[in-house]
């Protein structure tokens, strides 16, 4: 295929981009989203609630987050949109509950916004969205990007989707590295 998603795409950013991951730190996407950030050599962040509240206990502490001034989950949403260039909702559906309210912050706040329901995504499609993805993230020129969606406990298995959507996604080198046909993800 040929150059950088950057380089076709027009924005001059060199990979990695974006250059930080961000994500509230709760079970589902936003782990996904840090573990694919640490896997990947990138910088991962963002806030959590005070607490370090998650839906299974505490978030551990191997993730690199700042604990917002509030436990409710609403407040680290908005501080992690509003801190951000833009965001990336990985939904299981029509986004609802936290997931929705990520989406009212963008529009709020004036943030970019981007939703793909893994639901829709299977092999080729998914590849396809991951490199769509990647190009919306270069004409975006963003550099910290916000990942949200469901929690484990209100979408089983989506944790392990959003891993492997984000690993696609932050593939380094050319178009299409790492972006091969999708295999089911067991567990």
């Amino acid at each position: 295929m040929g150059g950088t998603v950057a380089g076709r795409a027009g924005c001059g950013l060199r990979p990695p981009f974006p250059q930080r991951l961000v994500s509230g730190g709760q079970t589902g996407v936003d782990r996904a989203a840090l573990e694919a950030a640490l896997e990947a050599g990138q910088e991962a962040g963002g806030w959590c609630p005070r607490g370090r509240r998650a839906e299974d206990g505490a978030v551990p502490p191997r993730y690199p987050l700042r604990e917002a001034p509030s436990p409710l989950y609403a407040v680290r949403t908005r501080l992690n949109v509003r801190d951000s260039d833009a965001t990336l909702i990985l939904t299981w559906g029509p986004p609802r509950g936290g997931t929705a309210l990520t989406l009212r912050w963008c529009r709020r706040l004036g943030r970019p916004c981007r939703v793909v329901d893994l639901a829709r995504r299977r092999g080729r499609s998914l590849a396809r969205a991951a490199r769509s993805t990647r190009v919306w993230l270069c004409r975006q020129r963003v550099r910290t990007l916000n990942v949200a969606g469901p929690r484990e406990g209100e979408r089983p298995g989506i944790q392990a989707r959003a891993l492997t959507f984000l690993r696609r996604l932050l593939a380094r080198g050319r178009i299409g590295a790492g972006l091969g046909p999708l295999r089911r993800d067991r567990g």
